[in-house]
């Protein structure tokens, strides 16, 4: 099992670029719906608990499936799985190409990758929704995100989407206090 998780996040490291958001959808593809090592929940919480931890969310994600599956050894080889294959792949492109992305071709492949890439991460932020327990005030809050980055985007405006998400985070929290604290553990109230 510690090999196959190995393998898994390895093949996922290597066919994956764009970085973490762009794994996500694949990471869930594989261990939710295939292998089916965490439930849909686990992978939606997984996705925002590594967004909010220190370190990249594919890596994260990577180390939780693992715990998860196998404990610490499983959790160790998830995570050298998803890493390995991009460090190796830098590495040697780093030692024999010294204008690696002044190549046309490369630098065209690239072009097309970032494309792909934005599909990615589209397809999971859409499965996300559509998966998700919808309420009012986050699905609120999301359409506003949404509608604030489309128009920062559209117009150029210099506004880092790390403000955004503190604001989002403050207005949660403003609502989950005025609403009260669940009284139950998870979020249940009775």
């Amino acid at each position: 099992m510690i090999l196959t998780l190995f393998l898994t996040f390895a093949k996922i490291g290597l066919f994956t670029f764009g970085g973490g958001y762009a794994m996500i959808s694949i990471i869930e593809n594989i261990c939710v719906e295939q292998k089916k090592w965490i439930t849909h929940d686990e992978m939606m919480e997984v996705a925002v608990i590594a967004e909010s931890t220190p370190g990249p969310i594919a890596i994260n994600c990577a180390t939780y499936v693992g715990y998860k599956t196998k404990g610490i050894w499983g959790a160790i080889a998830a995570t050298l799985g998803v890493v390995l294959p991009s460090f190796i792949i830098i590495y040697l492109i780093s030692v024999f190409l010294d204008n690696f992305l002044e190549i046309t071709w490369i630098a065209n492949a690239f072009k097309g990758i970032r494309i792909a890439v934005g599909i990615l991460i589209l397809d999971a932020g859409i499965n996300m929704f559509i998966k998700m327990k919808k309420k009012v005030v986050p699905c609120v809050i999301m359409g506003c995100s949404f509608v604030a980055m489309f128009l920062i985007s559209i117009f150029a405006w210099n506004f880092s989407s790390i403000f955004l998400m503190l604001i989002a985070a403050v207005v949660s929290l403003v609502v989950f206090i005025i609403q009260g604290a669940p009284s139950e553990k998870g979020g249940d109230k009775k």
